[in-house]
């Protein structure tokens, strides 16, 4: 089932295409609104399409607002409901992505951590029974993706890239680019550094630098990326700038020094590692906090292997 939350080309159809997956059996196509309108909307669409087809399990992922739309129709009608990706806290209740999967993993009935950070986080919350460590899904995706990713994307040569001579940037956050000063300030470090900044530019960001011309001469746009020609990139950069939870996952599984432009993540173990710095955006010392940061020379698994094979297994057992 698609919610159709997501609903330009190249976040929606485009994935489907690139990746080989059928068409979904339904498509809801809520479209925009704010996030209450949204998720009202998609909770009705939920319900009825449920209703219809009654399901024997309803599997969610993440935390969007798909995430907890699907969870909150699914919980009203009794029918299990099983979360992946779930026991990831920031502790920043501001993000609605911490109020979506705190709620979600609440009403879930079977909860899929990727690390034992989350199972301790849900064990806390009351929530160990039913909860199993499986790894990070993620790591799945990555490997085989990267190898359909390698013979698809033409990125690199369009943009006239050279692997591992390039740093890739993404920003999203609302406080990160809803405030113009704190966008000009980020942008004004980032522009310090030497080295070639690739910027797939967001929307909301665009938005907001259509009347800023000072965009330093490192850092290069471009349009929003589709995700075999984002992972290309990612995968080619020397080192990976971002306020996305998703993007620090992506930039450990692929051994890529990450630079985490907000107060807190999700994903405490990339820290820990030393493989994630994290840095506020409002920090005037950016540049010096990114050329000073060194890798450990061997990195641990920390988000699992096989993870699919466990979690088919554990599906497969629960009938």
């Amino acid at each position: 089932m698609h919610t159709g939350q997501h609903y330009d080309y190249l976040m929606s159809e485009k994935i489907f295409l690139d990746l080989g997956i059928r068409k979904p059996d339904l498509h809801l196509e809520t479209g925009s609104g704010s996030h209450a309108v949204q998720t009202a909307e998609m909770i009705i669409k939920l319900e009825s399409a449920m209703i219809d087809n009654r399901p024997d399990l309803v599997i969610v992922f993440g935390d969007t607002n798909s995430t907890l739309a699907s969870a909150m129709a699914t919980s009203k009608l009794n029918i299990p409901l099983l979360h992946i990706e779930a026991g990831l806290r920031s502790f920043n209740r501001s993000m609605p992505e911490e109020i979506n999967r705190i709620v979600t993993d609440h009403v879930s009935n079977i909860r899929f951590a990727p690390t034992q950070t989350a199972v301790q986080n849900l064990s806390h919350e009351g929530l160990g029974s039913q909860t199993y460590l499986t790894g990070d899904i993620m790591v799945d995706t990555m490997n085989i993706n990267l190898k359909i990713a390698t013979k698809k994307s033409t990125v690199l040569a369009d943009l006239k890239l050279e692997s591992g001579c390039f740093s890739l940037l993404t920003l999203h956050r609302d406080y990160n680019v809803d405030n113009l000063d704190t966008l000009k300030n980020l942008l004004f470090q980032l522009g310090q550094l030497d080295d070639q900044i690739i910027f797939p530019i967001h929307p909301r960001t665009k938005k907001m630098l259509v009347s800023n011309k000072n965009i330093p001469q490192n850092i290069q746009l471009t349009e929003p990326l589709g995700y075999l020609d984002f992972i290309t990139l990612e995968n080619s950069s020397s080192r990976i700038i971002t306020d996305s939870g998703g993007i620090q996952k992506e930039a450990y599984i692929l051994k890529k020094p990450c630079f985490t432009l907000r107060t807190e993540t999700e994903w405490v173990e990339t820290v820990e590692e030393k493989w994630n710095r994290l840095i506020s955006p409002t920090n005037q010392r950016i540049a010096t906090e990114i050329n000073s940061f060194i890798v450990p020379e061997k990195q641990n698994p920390i988000f699992g292997e096989n993870v699919t094979e466990k979690m088919m297994e554990i599906i497969n057992s629960l009938n």
